[in-house]
């Protein structure tokens, strides 16, 4: 496949043929391209890795979303080490199909490494606003309050690059033993800076993992720090004997996406989205490279996902 962008664009306008890419026709692409109530939502690439970024952008574009979270990490769509010459390529993929570049996803945290700059610096000429962080966690050696001393000079510093460059950062609050695990552990760590070109990407589902009942105070405390938002479901079973939350589609879970959307309103949230679907997917919902079931099957999967959010959102008050 390798339409041109004025192709595209005619074809869903006029209706008159359907893209062979995705099989659904030009109807799939209008029906997306309605308002949207001012929501910017993002696919995280991970789950298209099995595309080529030509492939990729067409795909993003035709289900409905408005830009692409592009994976520029280890194993990612983007490979650090050779982002001077690939990330260019993927944002003319993506401009192609009328996606400009927006959010990506890094494991950036550590100044001293030329590559992680250079990944900034790249990205700063490309277009890009904001970028995930990488992960931290407290080591052993120290305690945690002189760790979120620590990772908040770092935050300062990264912040300081981030303004110079035009980029906001975001850290992911994640389950698990995790810096951001705890929701409340972050305020600290993010006072230390201007507030300004560093924040959270504010992850629900992990919220509710770690905070279950009490998300929505979570929420009231991290909210001045929100720079942009990731939206997955779960809900928790038994795998192999053990209680562990398992990932679902939209709406299948136990987040409560009407109150939580009612929140972001009320709080004056609107920051750009990253869809996330971790849930089985033959495999794309890992990043794999190949995978098991029918491309339609998961691209059907994520225009349901994205569907249920735009409608969600638009309906909570």
């Amino acid at each position: 496949m390798d339409y041109s962008r004025k192709d595209f664009v005619k074809l869903a306008t006029l209706g008159v043929a359907s893209i062979p890419f995705l099989g659904f026709g030009n109807k799939f692409y209008l029906e997306s391209s309605t308002a949207h109530n001012s929501l910017s939502v993002h696919l995280f690439s991970k789950h298209l890795q099995f595309l080529n970024y030509n492939d990729m952008a067409a795909a993003a574009a035709e289900i409905g979303f408005d830009g692409l979270d592009l994976t520029v990490r280890p194993k990612g769509h983007v490979l650090p080490e050779k982002v001077v010459y690939d990330l260019p390529k993927a944002v003319a993929a993506m401009r192609k199909y009328g996606i400009n570049p927006g959010l990506m996803t890094t494991n950036i945290w550590d100044l001293t490494s030329l590559e992680q700059k250079t990944v900034l610096e790249t990205a700063s000429t490309s277009g890009f606003t904001h970028y995930r962080t990488g992960w931290l966690k407290y080591p052993e050696n120290r305690t945690i309050t002189e760790s979120q001393q620590l990772y908040g000079q770092q935050a300062a510093r990264l912040e300081v690059l981030n303004k110079e460059l035009g980029l906001i950062g975001c850290y992911q609050n994640h389950a698990g033993n995790h810096v951001g695990a705890p929701i409340w552990d972050l305020p600290p760590i993010l006072g230390a800076t201007n507030n300004k070109h560093i924040g959270v990407q504010y992850d629900i589902r992990h919220a509710v993992v770690e905070g279950g009942n009490s998300w929505e105070l979570d929420l009231r405390q991290i909210k001045p720090f929100i720079k942009s938002i990731v939206i997955k479901d779960f809900k928790w079973g038994k795998v192999d004997g053990k209680w562990k939350p398992v990932n679902t589609p939209l709406g299948e879970g136990m987040v409560d996406f009407k109150r939580y959307f009612s929140l972001l309103k009320k709080y004056e949230i609107n920051v750009p989205v990253s869809l996330h679907l971790e849930y089985d997917l033959g495999g794309a919902e890992h990043g794999n490279t190949k995978i098991t079931i029918d491309k339609k099957e998961v691209f059907s999967q994520m225009k349901k996902d994205l569907n249920f959010l735009r409608e969600t959102w638009k309906n909570a008050e």
